[in-house]
């Protein structure tokens, strides 16, 4: 019995939450499931509107993947259902393949809704939650941006009442005036009324979510004024009732096309629903299981499309709503999912009423909200590559469409890894006076250098691709001294690799350097250094023998060398990032191994006619 709990636990993981709940939590989800749904409502109509589908459509994607999530998912916040990005993309990749015929569009949505949640399913099974970091913040910040700009300019004819030709963004911004021209303006009035209600209401009151305040106004107004007579678009009749159940038709003469788009797809609605998922897991003190998140949106993309739904994700407004109401537990999404199926039983005939101005308003207040450039000024600040990426990836949206879009930015993103892990800055240290440690030059360009000594550290591994890279940084760093160059220490603690190449780019610069009368000297990771050295039989005893435990030491055998006073304060020197972070301590017990000092080094030991293994004169 143990091993059946066991397995349903590891399988759903909400459902143990669920057969242990406390009474206490009853009023506070109630209330929070209500107001999900009571947002959820006008949004998954709006939504299901954009993405070409009637309004029912996006009720079935709101009801049974939010039930499945509640026992699967291992966040205890999350609000599943229709999602601005995946609608927009679900448009841009269905929308050329069905061309036109509406029997063929809701089947090919249902069936990339399918792929969707099986590839989210193997991934979950390979393990393979950690892809979601290849999509870096900039490139989801970059995807919203360029998403909402489409979502509003594709809204612009809705609330002008008029009729747009153009689908791509540049085309349709260029649009706008012959749209303003045409306007049916009975429609823009409501469009204004309904902007008015969705501006001022929250600055009043956020109990009662205004994008349904919104639509019961306009739906309101159309049944009392006659809109639809004075030419005002309305939703028409909705389907009563519960969904069916359905086995999706996988079409195979655009099946490989789907898969594809599917892959993409997969990625972006996980990779956004976890923004949302570990945010509000880290306000609320919690930990949250990647790989069985994936599963989990992947059985709640499932049963979506099973309920003739479409692609669905973590939605960042309905979950605020949730935890702003006080919901504690995903009892809220049972809840929301009772509400929508009560109204889809009951009150279908009040949606026929809905004006689809009011519905474009609505998107574009959520597309508004969902805007962020400030993030690229912080970004600019911090680091400029970000902010290219994040803007290549808005302009491949509005250019070349989402997935598209997302694949340049994963190479791109790829390509910049590979840029720094090749090519790695080689930083001089220098001590500061006043501070504790050692700090790169860069930083602090007034700081003194020590007088024939230099101390660099090289950011990244010494592999095959970067070796002869780190030999032309020592090399120039050399060069750019003002003074001549007696000793060369490097800090080894940086450097989380070295291969067979390394360790010859190493004997290779040290003859170079002893060319020059130059010393190298190896600081930190002298136990690793001893074991590349036996690993690759290097048969350079000398370069064993200038290997110190830590950076301290080597100053400090610097210090020594004749009796004379460095200029360096040895109380100062403990070694330390490059930005200030400490990387080594101080010397602390023999059992520690790498960047701990267990005793005070003496000097190299030299031949008997006063020069040291490598022909160097001896300190």
């Amino acid at each position: 019995m143990s091993a059946i709990v066991s397995h349903l636990n590891r399988v759903l993981p909400g459902l143990m939450p669920l057969v242990r709940y406390r009474a206490a939590d009853w009023p506070h989800d109630i209330r929070a499931g209500l107001s999900v749904a009571a947002v959820a409502i006008p949004i998954a109509i709006a939504y299901a509107q954009l993405a070409g589908f009637s309004p029912s459509t996006g009720l079935y994607a709101s009801i049974l993947p939010m039930v499945v999530y509640a026992f699967a998912g291992t966040s205890r916040q999350l609000i599943i259902g229709p999602d601005a990005a995946t609608c927009a993309m679900l448009a841009a990749v269905i929308a050329p393949l069905a061309a036109s015929n509406s029997g063929l569009y809701l089947s090919y949505s249902i069936a990339l809704t399918l792929l969707t949640g099986l590839f989210c399913l193997s991934a979950s099974f390979l393990r393979l939650g950690g892809l979601a970091d290849f999509l870096a913040r900039p490139i989801i910040i970059g995807l919203l941006n360029g998403v909402s700009l489409s979502i509003m300019i594709g809204q612009v004819g809705k609330v002008l009442g008029s009729t747009p030709e153009a689908t791509r963004f540049f085309k349709q911004l260029m649009e706008i005036p012959h749209l303003v021209v045409t306007a049916h303006w009975p429609t823009v009035v409501l469009s204004i009324c309904c902007a008015a209600v969705m501006f001022f209401l929250p600055r009043y009151t956020k109990v009662v979510p205004a994008s349904l305040v919104t639509m019961a106004l306009a739906g309101l107004a159309a049944f009392l004024l006659g809109l639809g007579d004075m030419g005002v678009a309305l939703i028409g009749p909705v389907a009563a009732g519960l969904p069916d159940l359905v086995i999706p038709e996988l079409h195979l003469d655009v099946v490989g096309e789907l898969a594809a788009s599917a892959a993409g797809l997969a990625l972006v609605l996980f990779t956004s629903g976890m923004l949302t998922a570990r945010s509000f897991a880290e306000r609320n003190g919690y930990d949250i299981d990647v790989d069985r998140e994936f599963a989990a949106f992947g059985l709640a993309n499932i049963v979506s499309a099973l309920s003739q739904g479409f692609a669905v994700t973590g939605a960042d407004s309905r979950t605020a709503v949730s935890d702003a109401n006080g919901g504690r537990t995903q009892m809220v999404s049972i809840v929301a999912a009772l509400a929508i199926s009560l109204l889809l039983l009951v009150g279908t005939g009040s949606l026929a009423w809905l004006p689809i101005p009011a519905l474009g308003v609505v998107l574009l207040f959520a597309s508004w909200h969902l805007l962020d450039f400030q993030v690229f000024k912080r970004y600019q600040l911090i680091e400029r590559s970000a902010v290219v990426l994040g803007v290549i990836t808005m302009l491949g949206v509005l250019a070349f469409g989402a997935i598209k879009a997302i694949m340049l930015a994963v190479t791109l993103a790829l390509l910049m890894f590979i840029r720094k892990v090749a090519r790695p800055d080689c930083e001089e240290l220098v001590n500061v006076r006043g501070r504790a440690g050692l700090y790169n030059h860069k930083l602090f360009p007034d700081a003194a250098t020590i007088d024939g000594l230099l101390l660099l550290r090289f950011c990244g591994p010494l592999v095959f691709f970067n070796a002869n890279h780190f030999r032309a940084e020592v090399h120039r760093a050399i060069a750019r001294q003002p003074k001549p160059v007696e000793r060369v220490v490097l800090d080894m603690i940086a450097m989380t690799d070295v291969d067979i190449t390394g360790i010859d780019t190493l004997g290779r610069l040290d003859s170079e350097l002893a060319a020059k009368n130059i010393t190298l000297v190896l600081a930190g990771r002298q136990v690793e250094f001893e074991q590349w050295l036996q690993t690759t039989k290097h048969p350079d005893a000398a370069l064993r023998q200038r290997a110190f435990p830590t950076m301290r030491q080597a100053v400090r055998h610097w210090r020594g060398r004749d009796g004379a006073r460095s200029t360096i304060d040895e109380a100062a020197v403990t070694p330390a990032d490059t930005r200030g972070l400490a990387t080594e301590e101080a010397p602390a017990p023999a059992q520690a191994v790498e960047t701990v000092v267990v005793v005070e080094t003496t000097k190299p030991p030299a031949e008997p006619n006063g020069h040291d293994t490598k022909g160097h004169p001896k300190s």
